[in-house]
């Protein structure tokens, strides 16, 4: 279990696999879900889930009295996501759906942010985020390809979200060696999120 309030399960504490990357690594988790602005009674969908560490702490944060949709067209990876689920005790909150974004979120009811990690359809899953987001709504896209980030962003402005946010984040560990510490670079993540943000219409 994760006792506190805060992001930033440890990485290790997650069930993993070969065949699944992930999770998410722990700081990029905390910024991702900061970005996301979650709040109690927050519904969430996260595309392409993963092993579920983005899940897991989108869940601590929107509580019982939300709900978050895990997405994933991979087996092994929803099988991941379950356990990470169970193990973390979120099992009310959590619903993992097997199949391909966007047809599945077609399904899903209105939500208040859409975390995307991962989408081989990445501007129609944006177009349907889109839809899919209540007025003030975040959408969240981590970036490993410099390409994945020129789609998203085409995508973003092309609808018209506002507070469009860019950040690159570089993400250096610490190595225990005999003569000391050694920091380990990891690769960089671009992050970029947006407000969806209704023009309202003026009644004459």
């Amino acid at each position: 279990m994760w006792s506190y309030r805060t992001a930033g399960i440890p990485d290790a504490d997650f069930v993993q696999s070969d065949k699944v990357p992930g999770p998410t690594k722990e700081e990029i988790r905390v910024v991702t879900i900061s970005k996301a602005r979650l709040c109690e009674g927050s519904y969430v969908i996260d595309v392409g889930c993963g092993t579920g560490g983005l899940t897991v702490e989108a869940a601590l944060q929107v509580t019982q009295k939300g709900r978050v949709f895990a997405l994933d067209d991979n087996a092994e990876a929803i099988r991941l996501t379950k356990s990470n689920v169970t193990k973390f005790q979120v099992q009310n909150i959590v619903e993992t759906i097997f199949g391909k974004a966007p047809d599945t979120m077609l399904q899903l009811p209105k939500i208040d942010a859409v975390i995307i990690g991962g989408s081989a359809s990445l501007p129609k899953v944006i177009q349907t985020a889109y839809h899919k987001l209540k007025n003030d709504g975040r959408l969240v896209v981590n970036a490993i390809l410099l390409e994945t980030a020129v789609k998203a962003l085409d995508e973003i402005k092309k609808l018209n979200f506002k507070d469009l946010d860019v950040a690159q984040i570089f993400v250096a560990k610490g190595r225990q060696l005999p003569s000391g510490t050694m920091m380990l670079a990891r690769n960089p993540i671009t992050i970029i999120s947006a407000t969806k943000t209704e023009v309202k219409k003026v009644a004459r």
